[in-house]
């Protein structure tokens, strides 16, 4: 009777672990029909091609060009990127190998602070003390701006993703055996020789992994980005430029134009291209990933 009884408990729990994995699985694919379907009215009038090439926003005349928004994303993250994943991989470097242990304990609660901080306190902190350094750096180099651009963008996400970028390097360098460095060690390399090529090497798709959930996070990031990028709808031609990123756009219009059908549909197509451009990253990062590990 003991063993039907766990038995059974065994099937209904498997059951219920497999229903909850197959919603994660299809909630991607819903979420991309829903955005589509709200976006069908777009479709109607303008072709899929001249949304996301075509540089004219023009709402009152139904000409919706979304490519100023997505290089401006693009822009934005990237560089974002760029700008923090060497302090990240840095920093985790240091404080799994190089701190005393009471410096990474002191460290972590830091990092969790600073992933908890709220969005629109980043923005704030970036119209008070990045768009003034921005303007100057601007003026340094003969480039009139007022501070909201491009790189104001990018510093204030640089600093927002760190955190989450910084906590999983940490995780993924603590778990690279400590046999392995020893052994590094013991035939005469030294500790930054076996950091370079024996830890990074072991830990690479783990950092590629790590990058690729920075990047993802930055193409979602709204409010501070909103707050000191300038929302200029062009294609910028430099850092020093103002832009206006796709999910600024939404923020932005959602509340106010949903009285438009046209306007509302432009809006589930800006959601839409966003998710897709987030999942064709994930992806793109993740065969790498898979490359890696089936040729090491």
């Amino acid at each position: 009777m003991k063993y039907i009884n766990r038995h059974w408990k065994d099937k209904a729990n498997s059951t219920w672990m497999l229903v909850c994995t197959g919603i994660i699985i299809v909630l991607p694919f819903v979420l991309i029909i829903g955005l589509y379907l709200k976006s069908a009215l777009l479709f109607e009038k303008c072709s899929f091609i001249d949304l996301i090439f075509s540089k004219e926003w023009k709402p009152w005349e139904n000409k919706f060009g979304f490519a100023p928004f997505i290089i401006c994303s693009l822009w934005v993250s990237i560089l974002a990127l760029l700008l923090s994943a060497p302090v990240c991989l840095l920093t985790a470097i240091y404080l799994t190998h190089y701190a005393k242990s009471r410096v990474l304990k002191i460290m972590q609660p830091v990092i969790d602070i600073l992933a908890g901080i709220p969005s629109v306190i980043y923005g704030v902190w970036g119209i008070l003390v990045i768009v003034p350094f921005v303007a100057k750096l601007g003026n340094f180099f003969g480039i009139h701006t007022t501070g909201y651009t491009i790189l104001s963008g990018a510093l204030v996400l640089s600093v927002m993703i760190i955190p989450f970028i910084l906590n999983v390097l940490i995780e993924i360098l603590r778990t690279i055996p400590e046999e392995l460095s020893e052994a590094s060690l013991s035939l005469g390399a030294t500790k930054w020789e076996t950091i370079k090529y024996v830890i990074i090497k072991k830990a690479f798709t783990g950092i590629i992994s790590a990058f690729g959930l920075g990047l993802s996070r930055a193409f979602g990031e709204t409010i501070a980005v909103l707050m000191v990028v300038g929302n200029v709808v062009k294609i910028p031609q430099g850092v020093f430029d103002a832009g206006y990123p796709l999910p600024a756009l939404i923020a932005n219009n959602y509340g106010e134009m949903l009285s438009i059908p046209m306007y509302d549909s432009a809006l589930m197509m800006a959601a839409l291209i966003l998710l897709v451009i987030v999942i064709l990253f994930n992806t793109a990062s993740r065969m790498y990933i898979y490359r890696l590990e089936k040729y090491r």
